[in-house]
């Protein structure tokens, strides 16, 4: 397995395998929506525990996965008014919000984990450029924490955002028009995230880890020496 591949693996267990799981229990093996939460969030729970006891901390993605995971299976008593399912669905995303939010007011930004491999590449270079920006090892650190912070606090916010929106559709808009419009409002607030966080975040801090890996390695090649050149 490369590099590359390693440094996606924990962001494919923490996200993809338990938000893939959900829809495969639910969709090809007709699970109910509580069974399909409940099966789906063993391998967090597994995480989660298993970062607390050998790592001595809490593993902030597979938590928060956890977290969702739960209050959905919460809601899911929740039946009866259509109004009232249709906002239940925005409960999720606040949850993931808040959840991001408050890991920046901890000081550990929930989101670098997801942004990491994107930037890192896989590369061994970036690696340790990444490692020096984070640690305060380099003068960019600064500027590259602050980056940090503020993409998640812009993934925090947007879904909150899109947790507002889809609550005030839920009760204003007609529930027909809602079923569909209400998958709208997500990938809108999906690419609003993506487009918002990329230009005052993520664009900044792939130039500043480029620099100081590049840096680096001029610094650490050998200069040639002319022979004959007086």
């Amino acid at each position: 397995m490369t590099k590359k591949t390693n440094a996606f693996v924990p962001l494919l267990l923490d996200v993809a395998v338990p938000i893939g799981s959900y829809y495969l229990f639910k969709n090809a093996f007709g699970m109910s929506t509580f069974a399909a939460l409940a099966w789906s969030s063993v391998g967090p729970a597994v995480r989660t525990v298993w970062s607390v006891v050998q790592e001595r901390r809490v593993n902030g993605f597979a938590g928060l996965i956890l977290l969702v995971n739960v209050v959905g299976l919460l809601l899911s008593f929740v039946a009866g008014d259509p109004r009232l399912m249709l906002a239940k669905d925005s409960a999720l995303s606040s949850t993931v919000g808040i959840g991001i939010l408050v890991s920046v007011w901890l000081g550990r930004p929930m989101m670098t984990a997801g942004l990491k491999p994107f930037l890192v590449k896989g590369k061994a270079d970036r690696e340790a450029a990444w490692e020096r920006l984070l640690s305060g090892g380099s003068e960019r650190s600064a500027a590259f924490l602050r980056a940090e912070r503020v993409y998640s606090v812009v993934w925090g916010v947007v879904l909150l955002a899109e947790c507002v929106v889809r609550v005030v559709g839920a009760y204003t808009v007609p529930v027909d028009t809602m079923v569909w419009l209400g998958s709208v409002v997500m990938v809108v607030a999906i690419g609003t995230g993506v487009v918002v966080s990329g230009a005052l975040a993520a664009g900044p801090m792939a130039g500043m880890l480029g620099a100081e890996a590049g840096e680096r390695e001029v610094a650490g090649q050998q200069v040639p020496v002319l022979v004959g050149v007086k």
